[in-house]
Parts: C-alpha cells; structure tokens; sequence
C-alpha cells in the first residue's frame, strides 16, 4: 500500500480502535493467561492459543451482546474446556480484571499528540466504558469522542457501531479516517460502509494475526505502527 492513495487533507476526524491498535493487548492477553494456567501448574503455547482465542472471541460476541468483562469471563471458561482445566470464578473474570494494567505500544502516546495538532481523535472499541477509562489514562490524549460496545450494544464487525460513530461525529463519512490492527473486526465493515481505512500491521515481523480472526480485506493504507502513520498524515 501507498500513501498516494489517501489524500489526508480530506479527513478532518481520526478513529481508532483500541485494543491491538493503540493498546498491547496481544501481550497484556498472554500476560493474564500465562499467570491464570500457571496457577494451575499449566503452559501454553503462545501461537496455538491466540489462534484459539482468535476464533472464540468473535463467536461468543455473535451469539448476543452482552459486557465484554462477561464475554472474556466465556472465553476463558471456553479455553478452560480446550486445555482441560476448570477455573473458579475469580481466575474466569482474570483477563477482564487485567485489562487496566495493559499498556500502549511504545509509539502510540507521541503519535496521537502529533495526530491531535490536525485531526479529531475518536475510539470505536469493543470494550465496556469502564474497562476503557482505565486504558484512556495510558494513552494520556484527550479523545473528541468515544463509542464503546457497551454503548451501541453490539460488537464490531457490526455495522452498528461505525454508523453510531458517524452520527455522532456528525461528519461525512468522507471526512472520517478509521485506524485499525484487525482487518476482521474494523476494515471489512469500515470499507463496506465507504469510510477510508488505514491497517496498522503490528504483526508485519511475525508469524500469522495473532489474537485477530483472519479476514480478507483492501485497506486504503498499510503501515507497520502510528509512528509511520503520523509521519504519513502530517
């Protein structure tokens, strides 16, 4: 991908997803995970199961919308049941109770202050409003607006939460640039609604998508972080 075929000067509103995108979630995941198995004297092999993860995830949100504390509560008594371990309900609510201590990568930070000085931010997240106050602190730039799950009732790829997000940007559509680490859950419905795209490809070193289901989709533009982006945009 190029940046010929993005005109910035058109977007005037950012959005972004979240987790995977501006927030480590692939190592906060693994974190939590490897200290719930070893609890139980237990390992894992990091590849296998983010596969199994990647595929979990989306089918439990599919069958309804409910908090996302409680879908990752289901992935993990789901992941219990593959590995054979059963866990209580404290080490079930784990990977939701870890997500505050979940870091930005390392560029995210200074790339949305630099984003800030010309474009609105916003964040489109499947996450619960809480959980996301949390991550909100450690990437320290204020956001325009930010349209959780929790608030439109439904999971991306949902074309719910993309139309909820313009309405309240209030813009064309055509005006807004959507940022995003997983072609599944963001490129697909973004593009299939006529917003512009731009995949961060923060696996583009390693060895298959990680925590994402695998999807095919036609970004307007591929970069390898949000470092490489503002240096695009700007």
């Amino acid at each position: 991908m190029t940046a010929s075929k993005l005109n910035f000067d058109q977007f005037e509103v950012l959005t972004f997803d979240c987790y995977g995108t501006l927030i480590d979630w692939e190592s906060g995941t693994l974190g939590a995970l490897k200290k719930a198995f070893a609890a139980h004297n237990r390992t894992f092999d990091d590849k296998e199961i983010l596969t199994a993860y990647a595929e979990l995830e989306p089918a439990i949100q599919s069958r309804g919308y409910q908090l996302y504390r409680n879908i990752l509560a289901d992935v993990m008594r789901e992941l219990g049941v593959l590995y054979n371990i059963v866990w209580n309900d404290a080490e079930a609510a784990s990977l939701a109770d870890s997500i505050p201590d979940w870091q930005p990568y390392p560029d995210t930070v200074h790339a949305l202050g630099r984003l800030k000085s010309k474009y609105k931010l916003a964040i489109i997240s499947n996450i619960d409003d809480d959980l996301f106050a949390h991550s909100a602190r450690h990437l320290q730039v204020p956001f325009d607006h930010v349209i959780t799950a929790q608030q439109v009732g439904s999971y991306k790829p949902s074309h719910r939460n993309f139309e909820t997000t313009l309405k309240r940007i209030g813009l064309p559509k055509e005006k807004v640039l959507h940022v995003a680490e997983s072609i599944y859950h963001d490129v697909v419905p973004a593009q299939a609604l006529g917003i512009h795209t731009v995949w961060v490809n923060r696996r583009a070193s390693r060895e298959g998508l990680g925590a994402s289901k695998i999807a095919v989709g036609t970004p307007d533009l591929e970069v390898i972080d949000l470092k490489s982006l503002a240096a695009l945009a700007l």
